[in-house]
Protein backbone atom coordinates (compact mmCIF):
# COMPACT_ATOMS: atom_id res chain seq x y z
CA UNK A 1 0.00 0.00 0.00
CA UNK A 2 2.91 2.31 0.99
CA UNK A 3 4.68 1.67 -2.50
CA UNK A 4 1.56 2.30 -4.37
CA UNK A 5 1.15 5.89 -2.45
CA UNK A 6 4.61 6.82 -3.17
CA UNK A 7 4.24 5.95 -6.93
CA UNK A 8 0.94 7.65 -6.91
CA UNK A 9 2.93 10.53 -5.24
CA UNK A 10 6.36 10.94 -7.96
CA UNK A 11 3.30 10.73 -10.87
CA UNK A 12 1.22 13.10 -9.22
CA UNK A 13 4.25 15.82 -8.40
CA UNK A 14 6.23 14.64 -12.30
CA UNK A 15 2.62 15.65 -13.32
CA UNK A 16 2.07 19.10 -11.78
CA UNK A 17 5.87 20.38 -12.10
CA UNK A 18 5.86 19.49 -15.91
CA UNK A 19 6.71 22.71 -17.50
CA UNK A 20 3.64 24.70 -20.05
CA UNK A 21 5.31 25.14 -23.51
CA UNK A 22 4.85 28.84 -23.83
CA UNK A 23 5.01 30.37 -27.77
CA UNK A 24 6.46 32.90 -28.69
CA UNK A 25 5.01 35.74 -31.36
CA UNK A 26 8.05 34.60 -34.15
CA UNK A 27 6.44 30.82 -33.75
CA UNK A 28 2.91 32.75 -34.25
CA UNK A 29 3.94 34.56 -37.13
CA UNK A 30 5.68 31.50 -39.05
CA UNK A 31 2.30 29.64 -38.32
CA UNK A 32 0.43 32.58 -39.59
CA UNK A 33 2.36 32.47 -42.86
CA UNK A 34 1.86 29.06 -43.64
CA UNK A 35 -1.78 28.88 -43.26
CA UNK A 36 -2.16 31.93 -45.00
CA UNK A 37 -0.31 30.56 -48.69
CA UNK A 38 -2.73 28.16 -49.94
CA UNK A 39 -2.95 26.95 -53.29
CA UNK A 40 -5.72 25.56 -54.67
CA UNK A 41 -5.34 22.73 -57.54
CA UNK A 42 -8.14 22.66 -60.15
CA UNK A 43 -8.59 19.89 -63.33
CA UNK A 44 -8.92 21.77 -66.50
CA UNK A 45 -12.97 21.27 -66.38
CA UNK A 46 -12.88 23.37 -62.64
CA UNK A 47 -10.77 26.02 -63.79
CA UNK A 48 -12.31 26.67 -67.70
CA UNK A 49 -14.94 28.89 -65.86
CA UNK A 50 -12.30 31.12 -64.28
CA UNK A 51 -11.10 31.51 -68.33
CA UNK A 52 -14.16 32.25 -69.50
CA UNK A 53 -15.84 34.52 -67.59
CA UNK A 54 -18.72 36.98 -68.97
CA UNK A 55 -18.82 39.86 -66.38
CA UNK A 56 -17.46 43.37 -66.27
CA UNK A 57 -14.10 42.36 -65.26
CA UNK A 58 -10.62 42.13 -67.60
CA UNK A 59 -8.93 39.04 -66.50
CA UNK A 60 -5.29 38.33 -67.00
CA UNK A 61 -4.20 34.85 -66.89
CA UNK A 62 -0.49 33.27 -66.99
CA UNK A 63 0.37 29.83 -67.50
CA UNK A 64 3.68 29.35 -65.72
CA UNK A 65 5.59 27.07 -63.39
CA UNK A 66 8.49 27.30 -60.87
CA UNK A 67 10.93 25.59 -63.60
CA UNK A 68 10.28 28.05 -66.24
CA UNK A 69 13.26 31.02 -66.32
CA UNK A 70 11.03 33.10 -68.53
CA UNK A 71 8.02 32.54 -66.39
CA UNK A 72 9.57 33.26 -63.32
CA UNK A 73 11.47 36.50 -65.21
CA UNK A 74 7.95 37.88 -65.92
CA UNK A 75 5.78 37.09 -62.87
CA UNK A 76 7.01 40.56 -61.20
CA UNK A 77 5.36 42.38 -64.37
CA UNK A 78 2.15 40.73 -63.24
CA UNK A 79 2.43 41.20 -59.99
CA UNK A 80 2.94 45.27 -60.99
CA UNK A 81 -0.23 45.25 -63.21
CA UNK A 82 -2.53 43.09 -60.57
CA UNK A 83 -1.32 46.23 -58.17
CA UNK A 84 -1.85 49.06 -59.95
CA UNK A 85 -4.60 48.07 -62.01
CA UNK A 86 -7.28 46.36 -59.40
CA UNK A 87 -9.00 49.75 -59.13
CA UNK A 88 -9.58 49.65 -62.55
CA UNK A 89 -11.42 46.31 -62.69
CA UNK A 90 -8.75 44.10 -63.45
CA UNK A 91 -8.17 40.97 -62.07
CA UNK A 92 -4.56 38.83 -62.30
CA UNK A 93 -4.90 35.00 -62.54
CA UNK A 94 -1.68 33.39 -62.07
CA UNK A 95 -2.02 29.42 -63.08
CA UNK A 96 0.51 27.06 -62.22
CA UNK A 97 1.54 24.32 -64.11
CA UNK A 98 4.22 23.02 -61.62
CA UNK A 99 3.59 18.96 -60.80
CA UNK A 100 1.35 18.19 -57.81
CA UNK A 101 3.41 16.48 -55.99
CA UNK A 102 5.67 19.48 -55.54
CA UNK A 103 2.77 22.01 -54.25
CA UNK A 104 4.08 21.57 -50.86
CA UNK A 105 7.65 22.09 -51.15
CA UNK A 106 8.32 24.15 -54.36
CA UNK A 107 5.23 25.82 -55.27
CA UNK A 108 4.28 27.20 -51.81
CA UNK A 109 7.97 27.82 -50.35
CA UNK A 110 7.98 29.82 -54.00
CA UNK A 111 4.88 31.60 -53.64
CA UNK A 112 5.95 33.03 -50.07
CA UNK A 113 9.75 33.92 -51.42
CA UNK A 114 8.50 35.97 -54.17
CA UNK A 115 5.46 37.42 -52.03
CA UNK A 116 3.22 36.80 -54.93
CA UNK A 117 0.11 38.90 -54.45
CA UNK A 118 -2.11 38.09 -57.25
CA UNK A 119 -4.37 34.88 -56.81
CA UNK A 120 -2.52 31.64 -57.77
CA UNK A 121 -3.92 28.73 -58.96
CA UNK A 122 -2.49 24.48 -59.89
CA UNK A 123 -3.22 23.17 -62.78
CA UNK A 124 -3.57 19.67 -61.81
CA UNK A 125 -4.92 17.56 -65.09
CA UNK A 126 -2.75 15.19 -67.05
CA UNK A 127 -4.60 15.67 -70.33
CA UNK A 128 -3.06 18.41 -71.93
CA UNK A 129 -3.46 17.31 -74.97
CA UNK A 130 -7.16 18.27 -74.47
CA UNK A 131 -6.87 21.24 -72.66
CA UNK A 132 -3.84 23.34 -74.39
CA UNK A 133 -5.92 22.57 -77.64
CA UNK A 134 -8.71 23.90 -76.27
CA UNK A 135 -7.37 26.88 -74.39
CA UNK A 136 -6.07 27.73 -77.99
CA UNK A 137 -5.79 25.78 -80.95
CA UNK A 138 -2.69 27.26 -82.30
CA UNK A 139 -0.87 26.36 -78.43
CA UNK A 140 2.07 24.42 -79.26
CA UNK A 141 2.10 24.04 -74.87
CA UNK A 142 4.75 26.34 -74.61
CA UNK A 143 5.10 28.13 -71.79
CA UNK A 144 4.99 31.25 -70.82
CA UNK A 145 1.38 31.45 -72.40
CA UNK A 146 -1.41 34.70 -71.19
CA UNK A 147 -4.59 35.11 -71.91
CA UNK A 148 -6.01 38.78 -71.39
CA UNK A 149 -10.13 38.68 -71.90
CA UNK A 150 -13.12 40.60 -71.21
CA UNK A 151 -16.87 39.78 -72.03
CA UNK A 152 -16.43 41.31 -75.11
CA UNK A 153 -12.95 40.46 -76.57
CA UNK A 154 -10.17 37.47 -75.78
CA UNK A 155 -6.04 37.76 -77.19
CA UNK A 156 -3.81 34.59 -76.53
CA UNK A 157 -0.24 35.36 -76.23
CA UNK A 158 2.64 32.55 -76.46
CA UNK A 159 5.47 34.66 -75.55
CA UNK A 160 6.95 36.24 -72.67
CA UNK A 161 5.97 39.86 -71.77
CA UNK A 162 8.63 43.00 -70.36
CA UNK A 163 6.19 45.15 -68.15
CA UNK A 164 5.82 47.68 -71.40
CA UNK A 165 4.77 45.47 -73.48
CA UNK A 166 1.64 43.42 -70.91
CA UNK A 167 0.59 47.19 -70.25
CA UNK A 168 0.56 48.00 -73.70
CA UNK A 169 -1.64 44.87 -74.54
CA UNK A 170 -3.94 45.23 -70.85
CA UNK A 171 -4.68 49.14 -72.40
CA UNK A 172 -6.08 47.63 -75.62
CA UNK A 173 -8.27 46.36 -73.31
CA UNK A 174 -9.18 49.15 -71.43
CA UNK A 175 -9.46 51.93 -73.94
CA UNK A 176 -12.42 49.98 -75.56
Amino acid sequence: MKYKVYVLSFLLIGFLSCKKETVNNKDLKTVEIAEKTSVKSYTYKELKPLLEKKDNKIYVVNFWATWCGPCVKELPYFEKINKEYADKNVEVLLVSLDFPKQMEKKLIPFIEQKNLQSKVVLLNDVNEDVWIKDIDKNWSGAIPVTIIYNKDKRKFYEQSFDYKALETELQTFLNQ
